[in-house]
């Protein structure tokens, strides 16, 4: 069983930055691979970046490329999002997901999510 707790959500401006944090307790933290992904309202929850333990491989949506970072602190137990050179559309409900299988990029391929946390941008 793994817990995740997101936090760092907010409003912003268009070009602004946030920092998202994703607390994790639970099962054994610095095997898996970590997600991130989002949900506009109306909208599918799709993939935004992941990355992968050991080698730490990172993986991006294309609409994140070079203004979205995700890294992790094993010893905290915690995946971290920095956003940058936020749009409004970027507006949306983000989640962080531990990986159980299966292709990154999908949603169903993670067993474990948090509670989301909002991020607005204004334009």
């Amino acid at each position: 069983q793994v817990q995740l707790v997101e936090s760092g959500g907010g409003l912003v401006q268009a070009g602004g930055s946030l920092r998202l944090s994703c607390a994790a307790s639970g099962r054994t933290f610095s095997s898996s691979f970590m997600g991130w992904f989002r949900q506009a309202p109306g909208k599918e929850r799709d993939f935004v970046a992941g990355m992968r333990q050991g080698i730490g491989s990172t993986y991006y949506a294309d609409s994140v490329k070079g203004r979205f970072t995700i890294s992790r602190d094993n010893a905290k137990n915690t995946v971290y999002l920095q956003m940058n050179s936020l749009k409004p559309e970027d507006t949306a409900v983000y989640y962080c997901a531990a990986h159980n299988g299966g292709t990154y990029y999908s949603p169903r391929s993670y067993a474990y999510w948090g509670q989301g946390t909002q991020v607005s941008v204004s334009s």
